[in-house]
């Protein structure tokens, strides 16, 4: 879209306007597209219902997003994805079964994610913090209070028996 100018030889023409015009075609030309040649369309129903071979390709493809709906509300094993992937290969075509990138599918296994893998130390983990948390306690002097709190409490519980019984019983109460 270049316009000759005789005073400033070549220059660009402003090409807002026409590219705006070129994103509402492509816009038009993909809803076109898309209500002519969608699943939903009347015209690819009826072939469905009326090819075998498409019938069966359709059934297929449902059957897949069947089962990763359900894969997604199950635990599986870690081979779910290389079984999976052998299942998907095995409705290509011949020459796309037999590819090097098909043989990657097949033997592919999915990485688990970190706490995954830390998953089967997560009690001894809890333990350990445990044990920390204990000591850190013990350092910053909790236990030392109660043992003080213990000491002033029997001393109190000394002091109402000997006020209520004497001195003599709460002494022989106590020293034993």
């Amino acid at each position: 879209m270049m316009s000759i100018n005789k005073n400033k030889g070549t220059t660009l023409k402003s090409q807002n306007g026409s590219s705006n015009k070129c994103r509402r075609i492509r816009a038009w030309l993909h809803k076109a597209v898309i209500s002519r040649f969608h699943i939903d369309a009347e015209w690819v129903q009826n072939h469905i219902a009326n090819c075998p071979r498409c019938n069966r390709r359709f059934v297929n493809v449902a059957k897949v997003n069947l089962a990763l709906s359900a894969i997604k509300s199950q635990p599986h094993k870690l081979d779910l994805l290389m079984r999976a992937n052998t299942q998907a290969i095995g409705v290509l075509k011949h020459g796309l079964r037999e590819a090097p990138k098909a043989e990657k599918l097949r033997a592919m296994l999915p990485e688990p994610k970190p706490l995954e893998k830390c998953g089967k130390y997560a009690h001894s983990t809890a333990n350990v913090a445990a044990c920390i948390a204990i000591l850190l306690l013990m350092k910053i002097g909790i236990f030392s209070s109660m043992d003080t709190f213990q000491t002033q409490g029997q001393k109190a519980v000394e002091q109402y028996y000997a006020s209520q019984l004497g001195e003599d019983l709460a002494d022989e109460v106590f020293s034993a």
